[in-house]
């Protein structure tokens, strides 16, 4: 298999999708559009992974390739190709299919609990986790649900955790490809900011990482193995 990897940050870590890719002997094609890199023009993979960014999903005066990614997204969907979109992933994906982005209300960092709806329960994606699971995560945005779409998972906070549009075009707000030692990562290179969205974090993160992030690690390459056996 062939998939198609949209960094939407130098910060991009592949996290459990990665895994879950290589250990199917994925071929990759990274595209790094915050960079100057052009996407793609056409469906040419089997498969389409957007992962996050620190910019909006509607940040198109400072990141003029998103409406390009929106429409790459719709056009894998429309050809029965999988889509994951993680984080600014399933905003964009939302503004893709007639979502509305609203920015700043819905802020989570950390490991949080989402709880599955009914349909999650019974996605074949979904199912791989417990009806209520802890995750990782990190935004201040959220989205309506496109029209069309299914509510998979959801939190208090944020509503819309986790959809799916057709048979395999899926987004997740939560960051379940960020294993522990990606979360490490991020509090190292980004010390202030994550002290910011939850003082205390930093010296809290060790106890937190061996207890809710081992769990959640497990979670999250059950999810990616699961969406990988889509492709």
């Amino acid at each position: 298999m062939r998939v198609a990897i949209v960094e939407n940050t130098r910060f991009t870590h592949h996290g459990q999708v990665g895994v879950a890719l290589h250990e199917q002997a994925a071929l990759i094609d990274i595209y790094k559009p915050w960079s100057g890199q052009p996407l793609p023009q056409t469906v040419d993979a089997d498969a389409l992974v957007v992962f996050g960014g620190e910019q909006a999903a509607t940040d198109d005066h400072s990141h003029p390739y998103l409406p390009d990614l929106a429409r790459l997204m719709a056009d894998y969907t429309a050809m029965d190709r999988p889509v994951l979109g993680i984080c600014l992933g399933s905003q964009l994906l939302a503004r893709a299919f007639g979502g509305a982005n609203h920015l700043g209300i819905a802020p989570e960092f950390g490991w949080v609990d989402v709880s599955l709806t009914d349909e999650g329960r019974k996605d074949p994606i979904l199912s791989a986790v417990p009806g209520t699971f802890p995750i990782f995560q990190w935004h201040s945005d959220t989205f309506t649900l496109p029209e069309g779409a299914v509510r998979l998972a959801q939190s208090p906070t944020a509503q819309n955790q986790a959809f799916r549009i057709g048979r395999a075009t899926y987004g997740t707000q939560f960051h379940f490809e960020a294993s522990r030692n990606v979360v490490q990562d991020w509090s190292k290179t980004f010390p202030d900011i994550v002290e910011r969205m939850l003082p205390g974090w930093s010296a809290d993160l060790p106890r937190l990482a061996a207890t809710r992030g081992q769990e959640a690690d497990a979670h999250g390459l059950a999810l990616a193995r699961a969406w990988v056996g889509l492709i």
